[in-house]
């Protein structure tokens, strides 16, 4: 008797305790959090999707604030001496910051952001991070990521060469990294974003050029791809520019930094172990991004409203060799790693199209 009045007693207090870990808020908007302090940020996130993607599109402005957030965050280092890490300096000092070389053509996101900003009554920090999670969001196949909101201003600007450039060596790019408190495994999660990105100024004869062949998708298409046999370069006559090699498709760019952290061997079965795994891949880049995105910050000063960051639609088709490729045109570096098997698309080989503009 007296054990079964204490096994209902546990029963009891389990319930309530659930009963208060789940418990929700309606917000004056009639939207449902878990935490009242996040409310303000819905009226944002449909400020975002309405005046800056275009209407929750996955387009330049979204791939460009997942890069903006990348470049803000990075200016950090676990043993101090450069920037303030995920605090929206990159916005709140971006005259500064734009100027530096490896943040070419980021200015044409920092000043479409920067009207918005104005608007949110965000500090610059949560504003750009708010802006990546939601962009990133409107990508179908990507993760929800999460979104811890309170980062005070932002006090200055990071210093310049804090950001990995795709002319570095892969041993510079990775003391970055490690630099920043990322491990090789979660570098390579990190360049995930890639699977959304073009580039604006490697060639500036082309801007828009994209680095896979679905860039509107966030899938592990770029982790093929990057594989593959160069055959071209996408500027005009085949010229070569700095930062690039052979791509295998006309109208696609593959960064050289990809290729040789593709090759490496430090980071070759990362790198391949992403190929044909969605889960693997959006599993260890949300929990990447989760980290850069309070890089320099206090976390148990913030709340976590990643409720409010839009649920993805899901990627549910499967990747596959582009058209008049094959597993022999793969150029493996992982040998201890079985390679998919993965079906060709039919047809020509494409010419991938640039991503337009706004």
């Amino acid at each position: 008797m007296a054990f079964t009045r204490l096994a209902a007693l546990v029963l009891l207090g389990a319930s309530l305790a659930n009963a208060a870990v789940t418990k929700r808020v309606t917000c004056a908007s009639g939207h449902v959090t878990a935490n009242a302090a996040c409310c303000v940020l819905f009226p944002v996130v449909d400020l975002l999707q309405t005046q800056l993607f275009d209407g929750s599109e996955c387009g330049e402005e979204a791939h460009s604030a997942l890069r903006l957030s990348f470049h803000d965050a990075i200016g950090f280092s676990l043993r101090g001496g450069k920037g303030g890490g995920a605090d929206g300096s990159i916005l709140a000092f971006n005259k500064t910051e734009n100027a530096f070389h490896a943040n070419g053509g980021i200015d044409d996101i920092t000043d479409g952001q920067f009207p918005v900003f104005l608007q949110s009554g965000l500090t610059a920090g949560d504003f750009v991070h708010l802006a990546a999670a939601v962009g990133t969001a409107n990508c179908p196949g990507a993760p929800r990521l999460s979104f811890m909101f309170g980062r005070p201003p932002p006090k200055a600007a990071a210093p310049d060469l804090t950001v990995p450039e795709p002319t570095d060596s892969v041993t510079k790019i990775l003391e970055r990294f490690a630099d920043a408190g990322f491990s090789p495994r979660e570098a390579v999660a990190l360049l995930s974003s890639h699977t959304i990105a073009a580039a604006d100024v490697i060639d500036v004869a082309i801007p828009g050029t994209p680095f896979d062949s679905t860039v509107g998708t966030f899938d592990t298409q770029v982790f093929l791809e990057v594989l593959l046999k160069g055959k071209l370069f996408p500027g005009p006559g085949n010229d070569s520019q700095p930062g690039e090699v052979l791509s295998p498709l006309a109208g696609e760019m593959r960064l050289q930094s990809d290729f040789a952290i593709s090759q490496d061997s430090r980071t070759a079965c990362f790198w391949q172990a992403m190929v044909a795994n969605e889960a693997r891949m959006t599993s260890e880049f949300k929990a990447a991004m989760a980290k850069l995105q309070v890089l320099g910050q206090d976390v148990r000063r913030m709340v976590d409203c990643s409720d409010v960051v839009p649920v993805p639609k899901p990627f549910t088709s499967q990747i596959k060799f582009p058209a008049t490729f094959a597993r022999n045109d793969v150029q493996i570096a992982c040998h201890e790693l079985a390679f998919p098997n993965l079906a060709t698309v039919a047809g020509p080989a494409p010419t991938i199209a640039p991503v337009p503009g706004s």
